[in-house]
């Protein structure tokens, strides 16, 4: 993740990205390194080697490979091992441990939320919900909540916003009386009539003179009813959840 966020500080520079997992051994170093050397000569350029190995024999094999090698640990570890006056653990996959059950069951138990309140199934636990995600139908509700509820433990719910609701400009009863945890998502009338043809091709459901009926009544509705809302269309599922817990006020937990 961190190697991915330093290469999108580089636009217009074209990357192949490439994980290597569970190199936890000698043996799978020199095999990992076999690979880079072999991906640096296919391409003409020298790779760039994102470590997060633990194992100092390990990262001794990787760091002679013929590529820039970045040792994403060490940078961090070795300050703090100096500030604490503690060593590290030198064990391999210690961050994705379960550390706390507690916390762990707490996560699994907002995913099952999520998944029993998507796309209005059921309300009637709407009132133990953090956030209810409303919108028309495939604007990206579904995987927003199911991204809140994995990444952040967050009991994320999802309400879709119909013709019929638009024909009274009230919301759904249903969900009126949990405005304050209500929030709104929209996308480019476009790019919905994209997402619907491929669901339900040739539909008015997908037409896109519907889909701008609906995006524009919709928004409309949720100016009206005080209901914050952001566009979907250009935002990857992290930058939605990160806009939306900061705007809701929502705590989120780290995983």
């Amino acid at each position: 993740m961190l190697g991915h966020s330093l290469l999108s500080q580089f636009e217009g520079v074209p990357f192949r990205e490439v994980t290597l997992p569970f190199v936890d051994s000698v043996e799978r170093a020199h095999e990992a390194v076999r690979r880079i050397d072999s991906a640096g000569s296919e391409d003409g350029v020298r790779p760039l080697v994102f470590s997060t190995l633990v194992d100092p024999d390990v990262r001794a094999v990787i760091a002679q490979a013929n590529a820039l090698y970045l040792d994403c640990f060490q940078v961090f570890i070795s300050p703090m091992e100096t500030e604490l006056g503690v060593s590290h653990t030198h064990e391999i996959g210690r961050s994705h441990r379960v550390r706390d059950t507690d916390e762990y069951h707490q996560r699994i138990e907002a995913v099952n939320f999520v998944m029993a309140h998507d796309d209005g199934v059921s309300t009637k636990e709407f009132l133990s919900a953090d956030l209810v995600l409303v919108g028309v139908s495939r604007c990206g509700k579904t995987p927003t909540c199911l991204y809140l509820g994995l990444q952040y433990g967050v009991r994320a719910a999802n309400y879709p916003l119909i013709p019929e609701d638009f024909r009274d400009m009230k919301l759904p009863s249903r969900v009126e009386k949990f405005r304050k945890k209500l929030f709104g998502l929209t996308i480019r009338p476009e790019r919905l009539a994209q997402i619907r043809h491929e669901r339900r091709p040739n539909s008015n459901y997908a037409q896109l003179d519907n889909c701008r009926y609906e995006i524009e009544r919709a928004e409309m509705l949720m100016r009206q009813e005080g209901i914050p809302f952001i566009d979907t269309t250009h935002s990857s599922i992290e930058e939605l959840a990160a806009t939306i817990l900061h705007r809701s006020g929502v705590a989120r937990n780290v995983y």
